[in-house]
């Protein structure tokens, strides 16, 4: 909760809903990359280039939709800075990362301007709308709820064997839609393009195409010259 806090702080984000996590994370020199790998895991996370450089992997066979996106993206980041002890064990580790990235995208002054501070009751028609305006799932929401305590454990358990009851685990009644994708790459390579600053094969290469695929999709690098 302070780490998020803290992080929401020092990148001058306030209290506002995160409209693209992939971009803001890019903004802030973290690279995301997506890749398909399997069944074991949602995402991961590195340093490379002597440790100067964060990395962010989603795994886009398990993380398909954009709540999920977010959330994986925010708990990944969640590994990158918090100072965990490397002794706790793994669960203890992966729920710090989630209460961290549930922080990240509901910030506890929105949670309660939204919701108030103390709940016995909740209902889906006011968490669906929710959802949709800060992009985190609903079960991510009520979890949220009860990190703050402002449902109990009972209550928790009991509103997620009634989403179980539904069928909501997997399909949650309400989507978010939003746009997670980052295009900060493509912005800079064009722009190093139109700087001279590398060739046009060393565009087409970093987009991993062909030069007349590259030079035929961009479409513009004639008109300007």
């Amino acid at each position: 909760q302070a780490a998020a806090k803290e992080v929401r702080r020092v990148w001058n984000m306030g209290g506002d809903p995160i409209s693209n996590a992939l971009e803001l994370l890019e903004d802030k020199h973290i690279k995301v990359l997506e890749i398909n790998a399997g069944d074991a895991f949602d995402g991961m996370q590195t340093w490379v280039n002597g440790k100067n450089i964060p990395v962010i992997a989603i795994n886009r066979n398990r993380v398909k939709k954009d709540d999920r996106v977010r959330f994986t993206v925010m708990h990944e980041l969640g590994h990158l800075i918090l100072p965990i002890n490397k002794d706790l064990p793994e669960n203890k580790k992966e729920n710090l990362c989630h209460q961290f990235a549930g922080a990240m995208l509901f910030p506890e002054d929105a949670v309660r301007m939204e919701l108030g501070s103390a709940r016995h009751r909740l209902y889906i028609q006011e968490l669906g709308p929710l959802k949709q305006q800060y992009g985190i799932s609903i079960q991510a929401i009520v979890m949220r709820l009860r990190d703050l305590k402002i449902i109990t454990d009972s209550y928790c358990r009991q509103f997620f064997f009634y989403l179980n009851q539904m069928n909501w685990k997997i399909e949650e009644p309400v989507d978010y839609i939003g746009v997670e994708k980052s295009n900060r790459f493509e912005q800079l390579l064009f722009r190093a393009l139109a700087e001279e600053q590398i060739s046009m094969s060393k565009a087409a290469s970093l987009k991993n195409q062909k030069v007349a695929e590259f030079n035929k999709d961009k479409n513009l690098y004639d008109n300007l010259n």
